[in-house]
């Protein structure tokens, strides 16, 4: 199993679809190589053997004759990836670290080097974009298992972490993989993460959470628990189910898994956190359980109020950040203004993949976010379209102002429902945290209105406000880049939880 799919195996619409997405990612990234570095895009063909070798090695064909097939599905774009290929091939030593997503036999590479040298292991369920995932990588993590049902996520999740063997990041309903899991030869697993989502437990007065059929996805989750039998279990879940917490604590006293020839059950608990505990730009509020397998607990004689104190403590020495440190160091864009325009780049409005004008980050929490790294290129910078109408109350309004503000109110097209929709429209504080990211900015993003220029939030602001790196891709459609950011758990986040629960680790 491979990343890339090759030309001979595009058997179904999400293949072909991801297959046209990757050449074209591969060649706008030698674009923008060639752009940076003031190189020439018309080279002469270096050798015909060593281009299809590397087409080889990309995983575009799996064998030479498969060419004439490759030609005739990409048509006029051939041209163009074959010139990609070449100035790939001519300048090796600085391109390849650019394309090494874009190279099933580096990946392979990758994969094999971080499953030698990893000590510790986690599974993520519902693991969308992989934000969770990305934390615990940062503290020197394996993840030996990914799961999420939205293909998207899982293809942006593959290709920002190249070095979990595909096999292993896992697209379909947990319910069916759970019955795969004794097959799957995953060895031990520390910890298992993720936030399974609860769609019944607003009625949990009337029925418990785990017997409403609409919370069988948080149901599975315990059962792949019990399964996996791993040390230490993080949940995360929106804070509306505090109120049903002790149900929940409930459901994790009565798993039982066998360790040694003894039957252990978790210790659990929960505590809303902030993600501004964890120096992201952003006031997010979430529910975070965490359990303990019973032999873990009583080995280190520690509860999960204690791991969620020392959780809690790492907000002593953080240091707070604000939108305006999330948006700098980026280049200005304007909305679009004619529809159906959000995929095609410009320099106006911004494009999917640019030239990072701003290398070398001034201010710390770009340098946080990158890890202190010079990242050359920026990614999902694109604004998004804009009415005339929309584009006159983005105009008016000031930061901190709403939907219900006196400026807008005769242009204001949902005025008659300003008692329950006061947030439609918000300009965000440019000198306060940000206000939550949330999926619904796929729909649109009108409560998430730039403080300083004329429109909404890019997907790479919106990343960088969850504290994604710049040089995190999220593939798909650009609408749906909105949805896997705003579910997404911040990294910053859930690396801070991984450096406590890794000192108990053995």
């Amino acid at each position: 199993m491979s990343f890339i799919p090759s030309v001979e195996s595009l058997n179904n619409a999400h293949d072909r679809a991801l297959f046209d997405e990757l050449v074209s990612v591969y060649i706008r990234l030698v674009e923008v190589f060639c752009e940076k570095n003031k190189i020439d895009l018309a080279q002469p063909l270096t050798d015909w053997d060593s281009i299809v070798n590397e087409f080889i090695k990309i995983g575009f064909i799996e064998q030479e004759p498969s060419i004439s097939k490759l030609k005739k599905y990409l048509s006029e774009k051939y041209l163009k990836l074959e010139n990609a290929v070449n100035i790939q091939l001519k300048y090796k030593d600085t391109t390849l670290p650019v394309i090494n997503c874009l190279r099933n036999d580096t990946r392979k590479a990758l994969q094999k080097d971080f499953c030698d040298r990893t000590k510790y292991t986690i599974a993520d369920f519902f693991c969308g974009a992989g934000g969770l995932s990305l934390g615990f990588r940062r503290m020197g993590y394996n993840i030996k298992l990914a799961n999420d049902i939205e293909e998207v996520c899982i293809d942006t999740y593959k290709f920002n972490h190249p070095e979990i063997p595909e096999e292993r990041v896992v697209h379909g309903s947990i319910e069916n993989l759970i019955n795969d899991i004794d097959t799957m030869e995953l060895g031990p697993i520390d910890v298992v993460v993720g936030g399974p989502p609860c769609q019944g437990f607003s009625e949990a007065n009337r029925q418990r959470v785990i017997d409403d059929p609409r919370n069988k996805l948080y149901k599975f989750y315990l059962n792949a628990i019990e399964k996996i039998a791993p040390k230490f279990v993080v949940m995360e879940n929106v804070k509306g189910m505090l109120k049903v917490s002790n149900q929940i604590i409930e459901d994790y006293r009565k798993i039982s898994v066998c360790i040694d020839g003894v039957s252990c059950s978790y210790l659990v608990n929960c505590r809303l956190l902030n993600s501004l505990l964890f120096s992201v730009a952003q006031s997010r509020e979430r529910l975070i359980f965490v359990a303990i397998r019973e032999d873990i607990a009583k080995r280190f004689s520690i509860t999960p109020d204690y791991i969620l104190d020392q959780i809690e403590l790492l907000g002593d020495n953080a240091r707070h950040y604000l939108l305006s440190d999330a948006l700098s160091d980026i280049k200005s864009l304007s909305a679009p203004r004619t529809k159906n325009m959000t995929e095609i780049d410009s320099e106006e409005c911004g494009k999917k993949i640019d030239v990072n004008s701003f290398e070398v980050p001034s201010n710390s929490y770009i340098r946080e976010i990158n890890q202190n790294r010079c990242i050359p290129y920026v990614f999902n910078h694109k604004a998004r379209y804009c009415s005339d109408v929309n584009y006159e109350i983005y105009k008016r309004l000031a930061p901190g102002e709403d939907a219900t503000n006196e400026k807008i109110k005769d242009i204001m097209p949902y005025a008659h429902r300003n008692h329950c929709f006061k947030d439609k429209y918000f300009k965000l504080y440019p000198d306060r945290p940000c206000r939550t990211i949330t999926a619904h900015l796929k729909m649109d993003c009108h409560s998430h209105i730039h403080p300083t220029q004329t429109r909404s939030l890019t997907p790479r602001e919106a990343a960088r406000v969850q504290s994604f790196p710049d040089d995190y891709f999220f593939l798909g459609a650009y609408l749906k880049t909105y949805m896997q950011i705003g579910n997404a758990v911040p990294p910053l986040m859930a690396q801070g939880i991984a450096s406590v629960i890794k000192k108990y680790l053995e």
